[in-house]
């Protein structure tokens, strides 16, 4: 097993389910000290507990200033410094065509899916990576950043500002020795996408293999990404073997799109 995060520090965010905990103990493995975050306290803490000693569960809503300073405390105070911010939390949001769409949909989904990585990184940059002038981010963006989804206009804006944050952030904080990317995955093989299978087979009054199948069909892969094959991404470039990548949305999404 490698070490490529040993005496590193890493914040995840959106901790709780999915991607999050899976990256949580890729990076443990690997040497890494972490804190967890998410809203939901009872799942994240069952994640750093079975982690051990080297993750600390935060509850926080990443919307909240207040939450987000808490949060980076935590890690200042145990273990003086932040390598790494893994700005994965986000939501779907509710399925509404834009002229459904409903303010509250649209601004919730966004805090969360574009402005909440903004936050975190403003506040990691601030207690300690400017200071060091080392650091690594990453963002977690979508392919319906790309193109968009229909009845998913909220969510697609928020995940395509979010690939801009990212060049913006990699423009600024790169004389700083500090690099920013990210991931921009495409279908992935979570409960999360289960659900939403699930829900639009039903809308149709289809068997969900039937639209397992069509969103599958396009995919030169033909197969859903699992999150470790997202987490293998993430952790590379949140690593020192990637210290000349900045600035890039990188695609893992069975070839769906193609730069």
């Amino acid at each position: 097993m490698s070490a490529r995060f040993a005496g590193k520090v890493a914040i995840i965010t959106g901790a709780s389910t999915g991607l999050g905990p899976i990256m949580a103990r890729m990076m443990a493995d690997e040497g890494a000290k972490l804190v967890l975050a998410a809203r939901r306290a009872e799942l994240v803490e069952q994640v750093a507990h079975d982690i051990g000693d080297a993750a600390i569960a935060v509850r926080a809503d990443v919307t909240n200033e207040a939450d987000i300073a808490a949060m980076v405390e935590v890690a200042m105070a145990r273990w003086g410094q932040v390598d790494v911010m893994m700005n994965n939390a986000a939501v779907p949001g509710k399925d509404l065509h834009i002229w459904e769409q409903a303010l509250d949909n649209w601004n919730s989904t966004y805090a969360v899916d574009c402005t909440a990585a903004m936050l975190c990184t403003r506040e990691v940059l601030n207690r300690s990576m400017l200071a060091r002038r080392s650091g690594a981010i990453v963002n977690f963006s979508s392919g319906a950043g790309w193109d968009g989804l229909p009845r998913k206009s909220h969510y697609s804006a928020a995940k395509g500002a979010l690939r801009i944050l990212t060049k913006v952030t990699a423009k600024e904080v790169g004389e700083f020795g500090i690099r920013c990317n990210c991931v921009v995955p495409g279908a992935i093989d979570t409960e999360l996408m289960r659900n939403y299978m699930r829900r639009i087979a039903k809308e149709q009054g289809v068997d969900e293999a039937v639209i397992r199948a069509q969103i599958q069909a396009p995919l030169p892969l033909k197969t859903f990404s699992t999150p470790e094959d997202v987490a293998n991404l993430a952790l590379f470039l949140a690593s020192d073997a990637a210290r000349t990548i900045t600035g890039q949305s990188i695609n893992v999404d069975a070839g769906q799109f193609m730069s």
